[in-house]
């Protein structure tokens, strides 16, 4: 089967590793847009393409993928609606994990097929995410028409996916940022408390990676609540309550923190069966 034209608009972690992943599938990356001529010179460069206005790049391929910043994918699709860019058939995609397909609603009005389609996944770099984007799992939320091409994409990327409604977005993309976004802020309170107990960052740092790295391995292992160990899924009320006196000593502002995460832990313990519910009512009165 043929593959279609793709051209790429902006060209950021996500924008470029789609595109260089894309083409080393055999993709043909007809044009790249960025505001910044320098990044899409890069780009185009890079993909063996031209660097274009982005009305250039939607007249142009078969599947134009919108990888702008979330706030500024709407206007583009305006933008580019307004000069009767998209064509009856084009499929048009984002990859945004908090918007819907409902953005590209202006495309979709000239014909095209619109979809999200979101890597659930974490990019810090272009170089970083072209090596991890592949294998990923991905969600894919729009009109059905386009839903072939979009499991096309995923499973020449090696993926997997789902499908889901654009109703339920804003909660699957709050739970991906628990685990992705507030997986660095948790690892930042457990330094924190590490300093206070004397011990330098880097060290505290570098002595959490193998915790992490093994309770990770538990959850893909066994699975949750499974995976839980420690004093609450012990029911260990006395070793919960001297973390909460000595952190009142050293670290306060932490311990709201501390207490909410607990109370969330104690539910999954009871799930575990490793404490009664009598053992969970106490832990929650000492986590209050």
């Amino acid at each position: 089967m043929t593959k279609p034209t793709v051209g790429t608009i902006g060209t950021g972690v996500v924008g470029s590793a789609i595109g260089i992943v894309l083409r080393s599938k055999g993709y043909q990356i007809t044009g790249v847009a960025d505001q910044a001529p320098e990044k899409r010179n890069q780009l185009a460069d890079r993909l063996g393409t031209s660097g274009m206005l982005p009305s250039e790049v939607a007249r142009q391929a078969e599947v134009v993928f919108i990888t702008t910043s979330d706030g500024a994918i709407g206007q583009v699709t305006r933008e580019l609606a307004h000069e009767g860019c998209f064509q009856s058939g084009q499929v048009v995609i984002h990859m945004s994990g908090a918007l819907t397909s409902e953005v590209l609603e202006p495309a979709a009005e000239q014909g095209a097929v619109c979809l999200s389609v979101h890597p659930l996944q974490s990019f810090a770099a272009t170089e970083q995410a072209i090596k991890v984007l592949p294998g990923s799992v991905f969600s894919i939320e729009g009109n059905p028409a386009g839903y072939p091409l979009g499991i096309r994409f995923v499973e020449d990327l090696e993926g997997k996916y789902f499908f889901i409604d654009k109703k339920a977005k804003p909660l699957y993309h709050a739970g991906a940022c628990v685990v992705s976004n507030y997986l660095v802020t948790l690892v930042d309170f457990g330094t924190h408390l590490l300093e206070a107990a004397g011990i330098p960052k880097e060290t505290a740092v570098t002595a959490l990676f193998p915790l992490i790295e093994g309770t990770l391995a538990n959850i893909r292992k066994v699975g949750i609540p499974q995976a839980l160990t420690g004093p609450i899924a012990r029911g260990d009320i006395a070793t919960i309550q001297e973390h909460i006196t000595t952190m009142e000593g050293v670290a306060p502002d932490l311990i709201s923190l501390y207490r909410s995460l607990g109370s969330q832990t104690v539910e999954v313990a009871e799930r575990k069966g490793s404490i009664t519910g009598e053992r969970a009512q106490e832990l929650q009165k000492v986590l209050r």
